[in-house]
């Protein structure tokens, strides 16, 4: 294992110490719980050739977590994973980040929360329906939600990594919210999102079952998302 060194993606390391920490005083995660990671720009020795990820410690709340409990876990190796830096043992949820980037190259960054709705409704064993449009911003016109198994098992990586293939996405039963996106921001943005529409979602289902929109009427949404955002200023 190599050692840590204070150069080594550093701003990278401190953006994920500082979106955990903001995700904690949204209430979406609480003590110890969760977890977030990231892909390595920079990846000294064998990283460099296998690829890795950075991603919080176990038992460490976010409150008392610098940039430099961090550990650094190759996107290789067996099940028992490969640390190459870091002085702290990696989340027990690793296995299921390793497979979200296994699966999906495009994607840079994961936030595991166990935020309230979305831990609710994952607790029902229920998925997210098309019940309103912004559901797109998992990728789709849902988000799916695993079949229980324990965490930090290969089972649940399988799972997860299964639902990620064409989501941002997913519930895990009895457990919470995983996200993934393009950056460290897309990922917590998608992972809020889907958070507050659980609670929405939640809410009508106290009162009775939503009217679902169609399969055509979100492929639109989703085609709108495509260059939703993209447009910039005159001039700018």
């Amino acid at each position: 294992m190599t050692p840590l060194r204070p150069q080594d993606d550093l701003p990278l390391r401190q953006a994920l110490v500082a979106t955990a920490r903001q995700l904690d005083a949204q209430g979406l995660n609480r003590g110890s719980t969760g977890n977030l990671s990231v892909r390595a720009a920079v990846q000294p020795g064998a990283a460099a050739a296998a690829g890795a990820f950075w991603v919080t410690p176990t038992g460490m709340p976010a409150g008392e977590m610098t940039a430099d409990d961090l550990v650094l876990m190759s996107l290789q190796g067996d099940a028992d994973g490969q640390v190459l830096a870091g002085a702290w043992a990696p989340s027990t949820e690793w296995p299921f980040h390793r497979a979200i980037y296994a699966a999906r190259p495009d994607l840079q960054a994961v936030v595991h929360l166990h935020s309230p709705h979305a831990t609710a409704l994952a607790c029902l064993r229920r998925g997210l329906p098309a019940f309103h449009y912004m559901v797109a911003v998992a990728g789709g016109d849902s988000v799916p939600c695993t079949p229980y198994h324990l965490f930090g098992t290969q089972a649940l990586s399988l799972a997860v990594a299964d639902a990620f293939r064409d989501r941002h996405a997913c519930l895990m039963a009895n457990h919470g919210l995983v996200a993934a996106g393009r950056s460290l921001a897309h990922a917590a943005k998608v992972a809020v999102e889907i958070e507050a529409l659980c609670g929405i979602y939640l809410q009508a289902l106290a009162v009775g079952e939503p009217i679902l929109l169609s399969g055509a009427q979100m492929a639109e949404v989703i085609e709108r998302f495509r260059s939703y955002g993209a447009a910039r200023r005159a001039g700018a």
